[in-house]
């Protein structure tokens, strides 16, 4: 009769399983082999399909575009990781403390993480304006000729970057913040018995009991960096002069713009293959930098 009764519970389990897996086959896994196979081809969609080997991955490493949009991504990384990080790390520093209208701030802080990239890009562009926008204004009343942000080479990544932070901190600041409620008050009770300043506290107990909650933060935070795209098709296009190009736009273009989509696959594993790597490496890593 157990046996019986395991085997009814494993089939019914199974039924219910059933359109969860059958919705990733459908729509993850076989999609994702099948660009696997068209990375080995020359295709655009409507002609014959042409295995060509490697020559994709070939063409690509020795493309100057692929690696202007690969530095580009970097870029941004750089600018917009340890930004994001720093500023959603102190938001819930100052959310986790008894302050009036605390729920209302961490619903106004987490609000743009709901809005649509799309809302979020319009309305960062006008900011940026040169000649309308509020940012240059404000730059203009303290003796500042702002720069033209989206035209600019030197500018533009920075105007992305700044767009993106901005959107991204109310979710890492509600990660930290689960991070920080599991901290026991302990620590902090027997830390203030000792005499220990709010910064040493900050210091020896906050960053080295939040490194689990730092490590996810990172990961997930790297991954979604290597993926940018919404805000600098709506606000750049990749421009001015391939300032902003980033690889996810770059896919994008030769895939739906030039109908490449051998090409485009084959720089698609490539990231694959990149956040993959990042990935393991900081897993490995991780084990010797994190408290649990």
């Amino acid at each position: 009769m157990v046996g019986m009764t395991r085997k009814k519970t494993l089939f019914w389990l199974c039924i219910f399983l059933l359109p969860n897996l059958l919705g990733f086959l459908i729509f993850i896994a076989i999609p994702i082999l099948g660009s696997l196979g068209i990375s080995f081809t020359d295709w655009d969609l409507v002609s014959t399909i042409h295995y060509t080997g490697f020559d994709n991955y070939k063409r690509l490493f020795n493309d100057p575009e692929f690696w202007k949009s690969f530095r580009n991504t970097i870029t941004f990384i750089i600018g917009y990781l340890p930004t994001v990080m720093v500023l959603g790390l102190a938001c819930a520093l100052m959310l986790n403390q008894k302050i009036k209208l605390r729920p209302f701030f961490r619903a106004v802080y987490f609000l743009p993480v709901i809005t649509s990239w799309v809302a979020v890009s319009l309305v960062w562009k006008w900011l940026f304006n040169p000649t309308y926008g509020l940012i240059n204004y404000f730059l203009s009343l303290i003796g500042i000729a702002g720069p033209d942000w989206l035209t600019d080479p030197h500018t533009a990544m920075i105007a992305v970057i700044i767009t993106s932070a901005w959107k991204d901190i109310g979710f890492v600041m509600v990660l930290f913040l689960g991070g920080l409620q599991n901290i026991s008050p302990s620590y902090y009770e027997a830390a203030n018995m000792d005499g220990a300043s709010k910064l040493r506290q900050l210091f020896s107990i906050t960053i080295p009991l939040l490194t689990p909650t730092t490590f996810f933060v990172t990961i997930i935070s790297l991954i979604n960096s290597f993926q940018v795209f919404d805000q600098v098709m709506i606000m750049t296009e990749g421009g001015p002069s391939g300032a902003t190009m980033t690889l996810v736009q770059n896919i994008y273009n030769h895939a739906f713009r030039y109908f490449e989509m051998g090409y485009a696959s084959a720089m698609s594993w490539i990231l694959f293959i990149v956040i993959f790597i990042i990935t393991i490496i900081q897993n490995k890593l991780q084990k010797r930098w994190s408290n649990y």
